[in-house]
């Protein structure tokens, strides 16, 4: 029995050295011709039909052909459709071979509810990109684990906002699509903890990050760089998921820490007592480097970041890059 007991820790430790360590997929990158197909897997899109219709002609100028799911503007209370409705146009992008990336229409909630309905089989068999941020991390995270990259990036409605205020938003979007090279370089903030790493990027919405934790979905952190973005809650809240993120393991062997927006934090009647920056640092591991304000998340500038991806991170006194391999 204690050999056995032995020997299972052994294939658990190799199972996640291996999850740790491999090398996952890069789907196709797209060309002019390719169709690229717009699903809304989660919160309704009341009155946004116009924007959609942005959307749509802005991956037309690229030379894209655009499929716009069937339920994409159903109403079912809070959700774009029924879950049913929901997990069928991304089912039907999952298993078209002539779509070459899912594009969600927009984030809210909603993508955990199918996440377990859907059959990955032939996409396994055909990796496509699959884009979004907040709600999609869920993707994300179930997608970085089946071995394949994703693209967290702006989602349809991102196309509601000032032209100009989202200009980087759509030009890091279309390299990343078509396979350019992304590198970022930005001033650094004062909180910053200087220092340089190497691993694969992974991450995403806090929120769903820890509501992805004891399920198939968890992600395994280990000698990765770990990617987190908030909107619209309280710190304590914030201070609560990483907490559940830390008790997990998330930092226990993570390389370095890119933060993006933390949008519209919310007040509470008694005051937290310390920064957003100040919480975050209490809780991760002393001696690696972590990157403020870096621009992805909720803000009109968000800019395209692939998930899976090698990443290089480097954080010093007046500039800090983040580059793709």
């Amino acid at each position: 029995m204690k050999r056995f007991g032995i020997l299972l820790l052994s294939m658990v430790l190799v199972s996640m050295n291996a999850q740790t360590n491999m090398k996952l997929t890069t789907p196709a990158y797209l060309n002019k011709g390719d169709m690229i197909a717009i699903v809304a897997p989660a919160g309704i899109l009341k009155n946004r039909k116009h924007v959609i219709d942005k959307a749509k002609e802005l991956a037309e100028s690229w030379g894209l052909k655009v499929v716009i799911g069937k339920h994409v503007f159903t109403q079912a209370n809070h959700f774009a459709g029924t879950d049913e409705q929901r997990c069928q146009d991304f089912q039907e992008a999952l298993d078209n071979p002539k779509v070459k990336a899912i594009w969600s229409a927009r984030g809210g909630y909603g993508s955990v509810r199918i996440l377990d309905q859907l059959d990955f089989s032939k996409f396994k068999e055909n990796p496509k990109w699959i884009i979004g941020y907040s709600d999609i991390t869920a993707f994300h995270n179930h997608v970085h684990n089946l071995g394949v990259e994703t693209l967290h990036a702006m989602m349809g409605t991102s196309m509601q906002d000032d032209p100009v205020d989202i200009a980087e938003t759509i030009e890091t979007f279309r390299k990343a699509l078509f396979g350019e090279q992304l590198k970022y370089t930005i001033k650094s903030s004062k909180e910053n903890r200087k220092g340089n790493a190497e691993g694969v990027l992974v991450g995403g919405n806090i929120a769903i990050l820890a509501s992805m934790l004891g399920s198939d979905s968890q992600l395994n952190s280990d000698g990765k760089i770990l990617f987190i973005e908030e909107i619209g809650e309280y710190k304590y809240a914030i201070d609560r998921m990483l907490q559940s993120l830390k008790r997990a393991g998330y930092f226990n062997k993570v390389k370095g820490i890119i933060v993006g927006d933390m949008t519209k934090i919310r007040k509470n009647t008694t005051p937290w007592g310390s920064s957003i920056e100040q919480l975050i640092l209490d809780i991760v591991p002393n001696d690696i480097p972590v990157l403020f304000g870096f621009p992805a998340g909720h803000e009109p500038d968000n800019r395209a970041l692939i998930m899976g991806r090698t990443v290089k991170l480097s954080v010093t006194d007046r500039l800090s890059s983040v580059s793709f391999k």
